[in-house]
């Protein structure tokens, strides 16, 4: 009797397979990995979507910041993580610009994660210190012509989007100016509204608080159409420079060999939390579009953007520093 229980046993074991596995996670919390600093517009939405995650599977989501080297030392984190679906990279656009600025690196954005879903898009606005006497896109460019050699730019790191505007401004308008990496938006934000700085083109939400109380000044969007929380600003594209669109956007990668089972769960409860009315409204406010998908399309996204931002890289001359 105990010989055939247990073969019963063994028999159910094998019948359930790896579903039971996909069942029983999550069983610990989860850690979310972040290429950079808190208080930055990964970080904001990033503990947003987390929190909700967590009320949805019952496990703590720990977001773990390791900002740096423009998001590659969370990146190459990530990639060595153990891959059984307690680790997850909240990835930004760096995974696909930075094999093209960098070169060699110890990941494969490739071959190293598992895409889940695309999350947010955000769109990206230049932003001046209110010392400087300009309103418009022509009046800004003129003034840095104006000033060779005295004007300097934030970003949030070298490599990262909000350098790579920067620099395909600077290109396309023809002018130049120096580039300041700092690790992350929220130091960058500080350094140009003390003056340390000159201009920088950052992400709304982070952007958007030092704009509404006066300490910078708005010039123009990166996105292709006007953004909601600053409807009266104009485009790039309807400032001298037609076609421009670029947004930052995230998304959830997981190291490669995570269990499918896992993929999927995390792919639908992401999807789920994006779906939620509440958050959508809370990224909403800070100028963030909620977006969502299937680990194939989100797959596909990264593969059609690789291409996209190498030639952005190559056409502006930006280079890591």
């Amino acid at each position: 009797m105990i010989r055939q229980l247990r073969g019963l046993i063994a028999l159910a074991c094998i019948a359930c397979g790896s579903g039971a596995w996909a069942q029983a996670w999550p069983a610990k919390p989860i850690r979310m990995i972040l290429a950079f600093p808190p208080g930055g517009p990964t970080d904001i939405v990033a503990r947003v979507l987390g929190a909700k995650l967590a009320d949805q599977l019952g496990q703590q989501v720990l977001v773990d910041n390791k900002p740096g080297a423009g998001g590659n030392i969370g990146a190459e984190l990530a990639a060595k993580a153990p891959n059984d679906g307690y680790t997850i990279f909240y990835n930004t656009s760096a995974i696909v610009i930075n094999p093209a600025l960098y070169g060699r690196s110890s990941y494969d954005t490739l071959k190293d994660f598992l895409p889940v879903t695309l999350t947010a898009a955000i769109p990206m606005v230049l932003v001046v210190h209110p010392a400087i006497p300009v309103k418009t896109m022509k009046e800004f460019v003129d003034y840095v012509k104006s000033r060779p050699g005295q004007i300097n730019y934030s970003s949030s790191g070298t490599g990262t989007i909000t350098h790579l505007a920067s620099a395909m401004l600077a290109s396309q308008m023809g002018f130049s100016a120096q580039h300041i990496a700092y690790k992350g938006s929220a130091p960058g934000l500080v350094d140009l509204a003390a003056g340390q700085t000159q201009f920088m083109t950052d992400t709304i939400n982070t952007a958007l608080p030092y704009v509404k109380d006066g300490r910078l000044r708005a010039i123009a969007v990166t996105s292709a159409k006007r953004s909601s929380v600053l409807p009266d600003m104009p485009t790039f594209a309807e400032s001298g420079m037609p076609g421009f669109d670029a947004a930052a956007w995230q998304g959830v990668v997981v190291p490669a060999g995570t269990p499918a089972e896992i993929v999927a769960r995390l792919g639908t409860e992401l999807n789920r939390a994006l779906s939620d009315a509440g958050v959508r409204q809370r990224l909403a406010a800070q100028g963030a579009d909620a977006l969502g998908g299937t680990p194939a399309e989100y797959a596909a996204y990264i593969r059609a953007e690789m291409p996209r931002w190498a030639k952005a890289i190559k056409d502006s001359g930006a280079k890591a520093e």
